[in-house]
């Protein structure tokens, strides 16, 4: 056979161009498959776990997240705002969050597995709206006699940095915890707790 008048760069171009070609088709069937392995919307929206990386939050910065259609708060607290929320029990109603919804493992004043992180929804246990952050001493606003908190502008409840609920406010009780756990040091699934991971 003659090889004489084959031109090889146009032999290597249409090779190179039917094998991108060929890959390109490959992704375009393949992500259908693949996005039918993910959680649908509905099933997200029923409650489908949420990994949230606190490896960035800086100490006293506050994250916000979305479980269930819901704001969820991740807080990183201070060894200052720690000491507070353990001397500052007098003007909450419910300290030891006897009336209020959260997991079981979550038993202690400062409603966390770890004192650092805290963890809550973001809606006042009144009617709903979401609470402001305002980890402030004493603004002007709220007065002498505020260490810091969430403040739902929507009726005057105020909560403390352990999401509990001051005496004579409208909200019955303290802010809800989701189940949640450490997956690691630094990453933490909300919506799932251990008992339901190790079913």
């Amino acid at each position: 056979m003659n090889q004489e008048g084959v031109d090889n760069s146009k032999r290597q171009f249409l090779t190179t161009a039917l094998t991108v070609v060929g890959a390109v088709g490959t992704g375009y069937l393949a992500v259908p498959f693949l996005s039918q392995m993910q959680p649908s919307a509905k099933a997200m929206a029923a409650g489908a776990p949420v990994e949230v990386d606190i490896s960035k939050i800086e100490p006293g910065q506050l994250i916000r997240v979305a479980w269930r259609g819901k704001p969820v708060w991740v807080l990183s607290r201070t060894p200052e705002i720690l000491d507070i929320l353990e001397k500052d029990t007098a003007k909450l109603a419910d300290p030891n969050s006897h009336e209020s919804k959260q997991p079981e493992y979550i038993n202690d004043p400062l409603r966390s597995i770890k004192p650092e992180i805290f963890i809550a929804v973001g809606l006042c246990t009144h009617l709903g709206c979401s609470p402001t952050f305002r980890p402030e001493i004493a603004p002007n606003d709220l007065g002498p006699d505020w260490n810091g908190g969430f403040f739902c502008p929507c009726h005057g409840s105020g909560f403390d940095l352990a999401g509990r609920v001051y005496r004579s406010v409208p909200a019955p009780t303290n802010l809800e915890v989701p189940p949640y756990r450490y997956i690691t040091d630094t990453l933490i699934i909300i919506g799932e707790d251990n008992a339901e991971a190790s079913a």
